[in-house]
């Protein structure tokens, strides 16, 4: 079951951000505009668009957020690998996206820290970054 739910939210995942996804959607919405004075814009036609839209969002949702996960987790892995393979990279840095939020902060902030440390007498770590922002 796991396959196939994973096969089948990627490609509903995948088709929905597609631009014939939009046009359809957008189609759908004019065909129920302009049936509306066909059905005297009835409390029924408006619940009509009401449910199935409330139904299609909240089903895709779960879609959505089951490649993202995936994604995510993938891409982890991969991030995981060169730092095991690279040698100077420091190897209790895989795994951290398991930690809480707040040890994560505490990471970077020493991270920062350390760079900052390194940088040569009043250069900053973000200097590079700082020009950068600067060009546009």
């Amino acid at each position: 079951m796991d396959r196939l739910f994973t096969f089948f939210a990627g490609r509903i995942a995948s088709f929905a951000g597609q631009p014939v996804a939009f046009v359809i959607a957008l189609a759908l919405v004019l065909v129920w505009v302009l049936t509306g004075p066909l059905f005297g814009f009835s409390d029924t036609w408006q619940l009509v668009i009401n449910t199935t839209t409330t139904i299609v969002t909240f089903l895709m949702v779960f879609l959505i957020q089951n490649s993202q996960n995936r994604d995510a987790a993938a891409m982890q892995a991969k991030l995981d690998e060169l730092l095991r393979a690279i040698d100077p990279a420091r190897g209790q840095f895989i795994g951290i996206e398991h930690l809480t939020d707040a040890q994560i902060q505490e990471i970077r902030a020493a991270l920062e820290d350390e760079t900052d440390g390194r940088a040569n007498g009043k250069k900053r770590a973000h200097e590079s970054v700082d020009r950068l922002l600067e060009r546009y």
